[in-house]
């Protein structure tokens, strides 16, 4: 007969997706910087980030289920960048995950599309138990104070691709689905498309125009986008 100690010693050693997500994320180091015009911003390394982190994963995913993986290209620095949750700025996360933080009131297109898409999904209850929100480079890239893709440059590109490779391995052991995953941008998906056949971690990947793209360019045809993000995910 197992003891109620024993039971309660036995359930706090399991580790779960928050703890798996949360030991990645707060322990994340950024490459070696490829110039002096490329800045990499570090989110994890503010203790408010780490405490919202710390909630938010321990809020939405203290179990051990497996979810679906959705890769965006690299946090902006006023969504991830700034709160260290992908696709998520300060506004996002008190109003739609109820994290109150002191991080302003920037908001970010990405994030004002994926919450969007989320609430008519669900909500976010519903959302973070089947899927995971990421980034194929997991930290913010500026250039002359800009936001910048990690494949705007060839030469930034081979200099990052060890880095995301190990990235994306490590990512997927926290809890990834191996059968799908989703990617956001189609430049992003010809590179992911690429490690992922000298990796052979996912099945079958899909591709998603990025959010960024849907509201800065595309802002008339929103709810055809979103209904094509509702295809991909309830399939």
């Amino acid at each position: 007969m197992i003891t109620g100690n024993l039971k309660n010693t036995m359930s706090a050693s399991i580790e779960t997706f928050a703890d798996r997500a949360i030991n990645y994320f707060l322990n994340i180091k950024p490459p070696a910087k490829l110039s002096p015009s490329i800045k990499i911003i570090n989110p994890y390394e503010h203790i408010e980030v780490k405490r919202i982190a710390e909630q938010f994963y321990k809020k939405f995913f203290s179990d051990n289920n497996e979810r679906i993986f959705v890769f965006g290209i690299n946090p902006g620095r006023f969504g991830g960048g700034l709160t260290g949750i992908s696709f998520t700025d300060p506004v996002t996360l008190r109003e739609y995950c109820g994290i109150e933080n002191s991080l302003g009131n920037r908001t970010e297109l990405s994030s004002k599309f994926i919450y969007k898409f989320i609430s008519e999904y669900g909500g976010v209850n519903k959302f973070f138990t089947k899927y995971f929100l990421s980034a194929l480079f997991p930290l913010a890239i500026i250039k002359n104070g800009n936001n910048y893709n990690y494949y705007d440059e060839p030469e930034l590109i081979n200099s990052f691709k060890p880095y995301i490779i190990s990235s994306i391995k490590e990512q997927t052991a926290i809890g990834a689905k191996k059968d799908y995953a989703i990617c956001l941008g189609r430049k992003n998906f010809n590179f992911f498309m690429k490690i992922n056949d000298e990796l052979n971690l996912y099945k079958q990947i899909f591709v998603l125009d990025h959010p960024r793209y849907i509201m800065q360019y595309k802002t008339k045809s929103i709810k055809k986008y979103l209904q094509e993000y509702f295809r991909i995910f309830r399939d």
